[in-house]
């Protein structure tokens, strides 16, 4: 009996310890066994520099800033095209309302791990400070599961969701299901309609949707010039023109992330530090 018990305490994971919150402002989820890891240096650029998405931006920075100082506010769903800005922006955001004297953290959670996002919200709950839970690039395939997981962050459950948690996500997808998987429940189910509800409902659980769409040229070119601005980069506008261009010709896109990956080359040309 001895030895099955110190098998069966092997098996089991052991109570997370208690974090010390007050060591950073950022942390990161992992599990197994559970614990949440604190970022010295989150990887984010200031929100000034964040061209194109002013909408967006002040939106969800409005939102933070409300759940912040504990007023009513909604889970948030950033969507649409890639490299917009779309993490950039959440990790912009939790910074402007921390500089402006709020207790918020942010905890990055990994898609893959949110089954065990009951555990975390048991660890946050009763917690002072107030946590904005991060998940990057959300989406989910035709045999994923793990979407049921999500429904305890943003419905909560029979507990409810811990006053001092709230949910941000982004994703290249408005519904964050595959649209031929959605069209292929559609054509194959009895009950069309209610054979994709589930599924397509999870994006509904977010009570604000903001939407990212491609960067006109002026946009992209702005975004460039501003960063030069930032970090002390001297070029002059034709130079910098005619070279942007081109890059974003090279990669067949134009956005913010093509914007930076320009901008690092050119910072490195010119012999200057980030």
């Amino acid at each position: 009996m001895e030895r099955i018990a110190a098998a069966l305490e092997r098996m089991s994971p052991a109570p997370m310890a208690a974090p010390d919150f007050s060591v950073a402002d950022a942390f990161v989820w992992h599990v197994s066994p559970d614990r949440l890891e604190p970022v010295s240096r989150v990887n984010r650029i200031d929100i000034k520099l964040l061209i194109g998405i002013d909408r967006s931006r002040d939106t969800l920075l409005e939102n933070t800033r409300q759940f912040a100082r504990g007023l009513p506010a909604n889970n948030a769903l950033l969507w649409g095209a890639r490299g917009m800005g779309k993490s950039s922006l959440v990790k912009a955001a939790h910074a402007t309302v921390c500089a402006e004297g709020a207790d918020l953290k942010i905890v990055e959670i990994q898609r893959e791990d949110l089954p065990s996002v009951g555990r975390l919200l048991n660890a946050l709950r009763g917690v002072k400070a107030r946590f904005l839970l991060f998940c990057d690039d959300l989406s989910f395939s035709h045999d994923d599961q793990h979407y049921k997981s999500l429904k305890a962050v943003l419905d909560g459950g029979i507990e409810g969701r811990p006053d001092n948690v709230i949910f941000y996500a982004t994703s290249n997808r408005r519904h964050l299901m595959p649209r031929d998987m959605i069209e292929n429940e559609r054509s194959s189910a009895i009950n069309p309609s209610e054979a994709v509800e589930e599924k397509v409902s999870l994006s509904d659980r977010f009570g604000l949707w903001l939407g990212f769409h491609p960067c006109t040229q002026d946009e992209y070119l702005a975004m460039i010039r501003g960063y030069c601005e930032a970090h002390g980069v001297v070029i002059d506008d034709d130079t910098l023109r005619a070279e942007a261009i081109e890059w974003q010709a090279t990669r067949g896109a134009r956005s913010g992330r093509v914007a930076w990956q320009y901008f690092t080359d050119l910072a490195g040309r010119k012999g200057v530090t980030l």
